[in-house]
């Protein structure tokens, strides 16, 4: 008899676990943006430029090092910091300056933003800088955009595919 009630309960129990997952599953109700909103997400990790250039090795440098760990230029390892700014109808919506990671300073400069803005056409502008000897900004670019409701629209940054991308 108490082996019945074993099993009674053990399935009592894994039906309110059941009941408990169906309830949640669908409430409350989630709305990743509210009505009327498109989103736009700034999403890049980009190398910048190196802060020094190469260089050769003086003769002296060459017979100090390694047989093995002799080349023809030195190299500094440390990049530029990465920057971008966004407008959105002239009005700036994001400023941001992304410092290279690792100890160094030699790795990768990465960021990943998201703004919610109301769906519809709109003026962008972004302006990206990623090499500190450049004086003004490295790449440009303007498009009108048109965003339906709920849309999300990435800016990425592909040097393979002219730079700045919008998708």
């Amino acid at each position: 008899m108490r082996r019945v009630f074993d099993w009674a309960g053990q399935a009592l129990l894994y039906g309110c676990f059941a009941v408990a997952i169906g309830v949640f599953s669908r409430w409350p109700v989630y709305h990743p943006l509210p009505p009327g909103m498109a989103q736009i997400k700034v999403s890049f990790m980009h190398n910048g430029a190196r802060l020094a250039d190469c260089r050769p090795y003086t003769a002296e440098e060459l017979a100090k090092l390694a047989p093995n760990m002799r080349k023809a230029t030195k190299c500094e390892r440390e990049r530029s910091p990465v920057s971008i700014e966004v407008d959105l109808d002239g009005q700036p919506v994001l400023s941001h300056v992304s410092v290279p990671s690792g100890l160094s300073r030699d790795g990768a400069s990465t960021l990943y933003r998201r703004l919610d803005v109301p769906a519809g056409e709109h003026r962008i502008a972004v302006r990206f800088k990623d090499s500190q000897s450049v004086q003004g900004y490295t790449h440009q670019r303007e498009d009108t955009i048109t965003l339906a409701p709920a849309q999300v629209m990435v800016i990425d940054f592909n040097a393979d595919k002219g730079g700045i991308v919008l998708q």
